[in-house]
């Protein structure tokens, strides 16, 4: 029998591997990687499993799945805005993989733990495609590998672009962090609760979980 060239270099390759090569891991754990928006669009739509924010200086981050006790409180809260809006069918509520483009206001591309946007302001504004407009309400929950003062940046970037009411929920140190239009940012120590009337009316999101 005649082996053809393409034959022997096969072959001759699966002889010298070794049988339990590990894999090769790139370590860019130290790198700043810096995509352009269009990019980063289409790292999202080849990556529907990740979830990926840019920041303004468009910077790319990867979020890694949070610790059970995070995905916990967030989806507690979650659900509280979900429910209510479900009730009083207001507006329509955002979870944690909703992304905004505030590109255009230098606010980078990010992604909020719980967002929600008053009925009216998304007439005619397309859900096939990332918000270019703010949302009114967002949270953010600290996860145990976020670090806060990037967080905090997170939150003045909402506030700068829009965002009528932001909360910082920290259960670290378990303060809540409130940040509002054109106000100086409040600090709560453990509340039980947080009274968003004057976005969202007669909604008070329960913290008791999370502390």
């Amino acid at each position: 029998m005649t082996i053809s060239q393409s034959e022997r270099y096969t072959n001759a390759i699966a002889s010298s591997s070794p049988v339990n090569t590990p894999a090769l891991l790139l370590d860019v754990s130290t790198t700043i990687l810096t995509v352009t928006p269009e990019q980063f669009i289409s790292l999202c739509l080849k990556n529907p499993d990740l979830r990926l924010e840019l920041s303004p200086n468009r910077e790319l981050t990867v979020m890694v799945p949070t610790l059970p006790i995070s995905g916990k409180r967030n989806g507690d809260l979650s659900g509280q805005v979900w429910y209510w809006n479900r009730q009083t069918n207001l507006g329509e509520a955002f979870d944690s993989s909703t992304g905004y483009d505030f590109t255009a206001l230098e606010g980078g591309m990010p992604s909020p733990d719980c967002s929600w946007i008053e009925k009216s302001r998304l007439e005619g504004v397309s859900l096939e495609k990332f918000f270019s407009i703010a949302p009114d309400f967002v949270v953010e929950l600290r996860s145990s590998s976020d670090n806060l003062k990037p967080t905090q940046a997170k939150m003045l970037v909402y506030q700068r672009v829009g965002v009528r009411m932001g909360l910082l929920i920290n259960p670290q140190q378990q303060q809540v962090e409130i940040y509002r239009q054109g106000q100086v940012v409040e600090i709560l120590e453990a509340p039980k609760s947080i009274d968003c009337n004057e976005v969202m009316p007669g909604f008070v999101l329960d913290l008791s979980r999370i502390w």
